[in-house]
């Protein structure tokens, strides 16, 4: 991008005028301090100062504040300062400047800050323990806040906008009494993520917001008292300030009995639905171990635990997803899935790792991390969203406990078993067919051993057959001698498939070109100080960087697709560039961060590529290039290649 000198110099007053007013000169100097005191009193660069900046919200503060006119602002706000889309951040504003379609129904919900987050009391300015970021849901709209440092007062603020719709019917105007009947309440997620990056769920709450139809003017001023989560469920984490507004404000407000008694009337009905269940659950389950009395030991799990120790049917957590654009094909969804982060259960002390907790799928996705179970629940309801007949498979894998995988079942009875950490699939074929040793090329085996029981949002099968090994099982689940299903109408009856429309996938927030450049030249930054710590010059060969992309593209089409195209084109061209005499070597290698060092340490532990980046000899020309992937809720799938050429020196 080029500026005339005019817009130049309106850049430069704008941001001028912008620093005046923040002080960021005086935060300069504290952040300063601080990175003074941290480092021991040794001199720091402008890397660890501008770190600390974006740490402390100052450069996002200063960002955030500029406002530009005209051409000059559609030049630089597409780059600088507009959030990324994941984040659908709304900055704190007055109504005014929302703008909101006054035509049609709207909640506005505006975070004042937070207070009371005991668990930073005492903490110095100076000190950092990451930031905190808010995630809301409403009616299959979503937004993010923008992280802010843990503090026992957080700076907490954002202003979230749902639109309040009859059905499809969007050019209607919601009135008071079909606003009483939406029980769609606001999810509100906590997440902490610390100065490495990783992330932690803090708190998960469900907002009843239609006390908002009872107050004047529909204005409604609330403190949200946010409870932890898991073994932490029943203690406080903190108090958020939060303003409700109706926009635009009914005519008239709702007696409050009225809202009262509506929101009593739901709890009794959502009471008696899971009593009801509950009965018919074990009534079901009496009936399974009359079959066989070791159905006892089978992994066959009607309920689980969500973030907050609610127990809901397992069939609750499946919901179909659409992503709409975001993912084209149930390869692609599989892919996506295998590139969230994978996490372990939490514990003070000993702990029985054997229990798990099945997150809701806003607190996994902003998290960006979960166990097996939450992976394979979000694949599942990708791959019923593109039409499958999809289904999650509990069970164990071979020397493990517990297991979760999905499953998909075509028209001609063919089982397909999908492999939610790394994308594979396997087809499914007994132990007992004798096809299996005749085929060329052999089919991979699948990892998992034992099979409980297999559901989706409409169904739920029992293994009744006399083995529980996968390799064994048929998964004819229309055959009530192999498996025990679970009534239709009874679990539509418990609401497993209907409730509020779950969050969907936010599209991803990184422009790929841009960050493949930038992560390339850190890399090449950080290749040529290692070298220099080994005594070696570094000399680039730029034609040999560019020329190792096609394979790169070639990797993550392997892993979307299953096809490897180009590999013959992608050979030729490096023979041609390799002059003769000299010998080629590569290190191909797959990352799902954009951290260079962490990137280049992971690199050095495998062999071959510390033959690579420390390559000896003669004329030798050293390569790197890195293609980054971008995949929806902030995900991307990270390729880099290391190469060299060189003529050996015997």
């Amino acid at each position: 991008m080029s500026l005339s000198e005019e817009e130049l110099s309106e850049l430069k007053c704008s941001i001028h005028e912008q620093i005046t007013r923040l002080d960021v000169k005086s935060k300069v100097r504290a952040v300063l301090d601080e990175v003074y005191t941290t480092t021991g009193g040794r001199e720091s660069g402008i890397e660890d100062l501008l770190v600390a900046l974006r740490r402390r919200g100052v450069v996002d503060e200063l960002v955030g504040r500029l406002r530009f006119d005209g051409e000059l602002a559609e030049r630089i706000e597409p780059s600088v300062c507009k959030p990324p889309p994941c984040s659908t951040h709304l900055p704190h504003a007055s109504l005014n400047d929302l703008g909101i379609d006054v035509a049609r129904r709207h909640l506005c919900l505006e975070v004042q800050g937070g207070r009371a987050f005991l668990e930073h009391l005492g903490m110095q300015p100076r000190e950092s323990a990451g930031t905190l970021s808010l995630s809301l849901h409403c009616r299959a709209q979503r937004c993010r806040t923008r992280p802010a440092p843990c503090a026992c007062e957080p700076d907490l603020r954002a202003s979230f906008v749902v639109q309040l719709h009859l059905g499809n019917a969007a050019s209607r105007m919601a009135d008071s009494a079909s606003l009483l009947a939406m029980k769609d309440p606001v999810q509100v997620v906590l997440v902490r993520t610390d100065s490495a990056g990783d992330t932690e769920l803090v708190s998960s709450h469900w907002l009843e917001w239609r006390s908002v139809l009872a107050s004047p003017q529909s204005g409604w001023n609330t403190a949200m008292e946010l409870k932890g989560v898991e073994s932490e469920s029943g203690v406080s984490v903190g108090v958020l300030d939060l303003h409700l507004q109706l926009i635009p404000p009914l005519e008239q407000s709702l007696d409050r009995d009225v809202v009262n008694a509506q929101l009593a009337l739901e709890q009794r009905r959502t009471a008696e639905r899971e009593r009801l269940f509950l009965v018919y659950a074990k009534q079901w389950w009496r009936e399974y171990l009359n079959i066989r009395p070791s159905h006892a030991s089978r992994l066959v799990k009607i309920f689980a635990q969500d973030e907050c120790c609610r127990v809901r049917p397992v069939c609750c957590m499946i919901r179909p997803l659409r992503a709409a654009r975001l993912l084209d094909t149930p390869l692609q969804a599989a892919r996506f899935v295998s590139l969230l982060g994978r996490a372990r259960p939490t514990t003070l002390g000993y702990a029985n790792h054997s229990r798990e907790r099945w997150a809701s799928r806003l607190a996994f996705l902003a998290r960006a991390k979960g166990e097996v179970q939450e992976h394979a629940a979000l694949l599942c309801n990708l791959l019923l969203g593109f039409g499958l007949d999809a289904y999650m498979c509990l069970g164990s894998k071979h020397g493990g406990d517990f297991y979760a995988w999905v499953m998909t079942r075509s028209h001609s009875g063919t089982t397909t078993f999908w492999e939610s950490q790394t994308g594979c699939r396997f087809l499914h074929l007994l132990s007992t067919n004798s096809a299996v040793s005749s085929m060329t090329p052999p089919t991979p085996r699948h990892p998992y051993h034992t099979v409980g029981c297999v559901f989706n949002h409409s169904a739920f099968y029992a293994n009744v057959q006399p083995t529980v090994d996968v390799s064994d099982c048929l998964f004819d689940l229309s055959n009530s001698s192999h498996w025990k299903a679970m009534s239709p109408d009874v679990l539509s009856a418990a609401g497993t498939g209907n409730g509020p429309p779950p969050p969907p996938l936010s599209p991803p927030a990184i422009d790929p070109i841009v960050a493949s450049n930038e992560l390339e030249m850190q890399l090449r930054i950080v290749i040529a100080q290692h070298r220099e710590t080994l005594s070696l010059s570094t000399v680039w060969d730029d034609q040999l960087c560019y020329l190792l992309s096609p394979a790169l593209a070639a990797y993550e089409l392997e892993r979307a697709t299953g096809l490897v195209p180009g590999k013959a084109e992608f050979e030729d061209a490096v023979r041609r560039i390799v002059p003769d005499g000299h010998t080629f070597k590569a290190f191909p290698i797959h990352f799902n961060h954009r951290l260079a060092h962490r990137a280049l340490k992971t690199a050095l532990s495998y062999p071959v590529c510390n033959e690579v980046v420390a390559c000896r000899g003669d004329e030798v020309r050293i390569a790197v290039r890195v293609r980054v992937f971008a995949y929806p809720e902030c995900t991307c799938a990270v390729w880099v290649m290391f190469a060299c050429t060189y003529s050996s020196v015997l």
